[in-house]
């Protein structure tokens, strides 16, 4: 996401005119967390508008404008990373009165502007901050391959991203030297395509994580392509890359087999610090404590909240988990509540981590309500006090779905 004028974000308020040009389509993704109920938001459409002629009749046209909207709600497809932005228009024009609802589509390349009345609380800071950082290249690379087809993706803090699918014919023969070599007669064409493909739709200037995984030999004869064309072409790019790849087995060759991927014991080590193995890793570490019933572990918006409130997720080991649904709310007061979590955690010494459901670190927070927290020190009566007659609690309780 790139900013148009020069601004100065820790010095933003809520007269702030943000001028944005999203440049790929996980900006759609930044977006659709940053603006929120009530926020304006000014971009370009095409609104059909009826004109009566001199003679009477009315004729139908298509026109562009450029349209201020006081947001409503959005709407994101993540499939297709786009966003549509409805609200009523606050800016009259020759084509639009005050007032009047209309969809703004927002698209990559075209610039819009975010103005946030209510001001920037610290997690829109945070997005903002996380969406127009140059250096992307944490995202790690990964290729899911079977016979005839793969998968190149992106696995970024955010989002699993598909960049391409490759398809090709190959060759049932596949003889025992040419499994040495990765030089199957039978799937050099398939190889190539995809490494033509590869090198095209991801940049390698830079080193970056790279994931190779398959069912059976593919991923590992793949490897060893890279590395033969490289050592073949003199080309070092080529070659640091078969380097630095890392081969994993997987189920199949399908996107959704990085789910499990993600879970080896060899990716989370040598992806350590890459943030979607931070936060499988911090839901298996809040499941094997639920599993030991230390009191360590609750989940649900109203235990977690008192936690939080008591001191109890701050410095020496507390971790708040909290699905960015919550950040999406159309009611002020509910983000205001859960921004205020955030903030308490902070300044308490403790950890942050806000999940997506597009990750499966996300998913499995769902199924615990969305929020769940690792307290300092063992608590066994949040969920005892009269006011959790709705069932939220932890270790085997219901947590509180909030899907918003």
């Amino acid at each position: 996401m790139r900013l148009t004028r020069k601004t100065n974000i820790e010095a933003m308020d809520g007269e702030t005119d943000l001028a944005i040009v999203p440049v790929d389509p996980e900006d759609m993704w930044h977006l659709h967390n940053l603006i929120q109920p009530d926020d304006l938001v000014k971009g370009h459409t095409v609104r059909k508008v009826v004109k009566e002629t001199s003679t009477g009749s009315t004729v139908s046209e298509k026109v562009h404008a450029d349209l201020r909207i006081r947001v409503s709600s959005t709407f994101f497809d993540p499939a297709t990373s786009s966003l549509r932005v409805t609200g009523r228009v606050v800016e009259e024009n020759q084509f639009v009165s005050l007032g009047q609802y209309h969809t703004l589509e927002l698209e990559l390349s075209r610039k819009l502007s975010l103005v946030k009345p209510r001001g920037w609380d610290s997690v829109a800071l945070h997005t903002l901050r996380q969406a127009v950082r140059e250096d992307k290249s944490d995202a790690v690379v990964a290729v899911v391959m079977e016979s005839g087809f793969a998968n190149i993706c992106l696995i970024t803090d955010y989002q699993t991203i598909l960049k391409q699918r490759v398809e090709g014919s190959v060759s049932s023969k596949r003889t025992e030297a040419a499994t040495t070599k990765g030089k199957s007669s039978g799937y050099m064409g398939f190889y190539d395509t995809v490494l033509t493909n590869l090198i095209r739709t991801i940049d390698f200037s830079a080193p970056r994580p790279l994931l190779l995984a398959s069912p059976g030999f593919y991923a590992q004869d793949f490897r060893e392509y890279i590395k033969t064309q490289g050592q073949t072409k003199g080309d070092k790019m080529l070659i640091r890359i078969a380097k630095d790849a890392v081969v994993i087995p997987s189920a199949s060759g399908h996107v959704y087999a990085l789910n499990q991927v993600l879970k080896s014991g060899e990716v989370q080590k040598t992806m350590q610090d890459a943030k979607f193995s931070r936060e499988t890793k911090v839901m298996d570490q809040f499941f094997e404590r639920m599993r030991k019933e230390d009191g360590r572990t609750w989940y649900g918006a109203k235990p977690v909240e008192k936690a939080v409130l008591e001191g109890a997720v701050g410095k020496g080991g507390g971790i708040l988990m909290i699905n960015t649904s919550f950040f999406r709310s159309m009611d002020i007061d509910t983000r205001k509540r859960f921004v205020g979590l955030v903030d308490k955690v902070k300044e308490d010494g403790g950890e942050v981590r806000v999940l997506s459901s597009d990750h499966e670190s996300g998913q499995r927070l769902d199924t615990l309500g969305s929020i769940a927290a690792i307290t300092t020190y063992p608590i066994f009566d949040l969920d005892e006090s009269e006011d959790e007659s709705e069932g939220e609690g932890a270790g085997g309780g219901d947590g509180e779905a909030m899907v918003i």
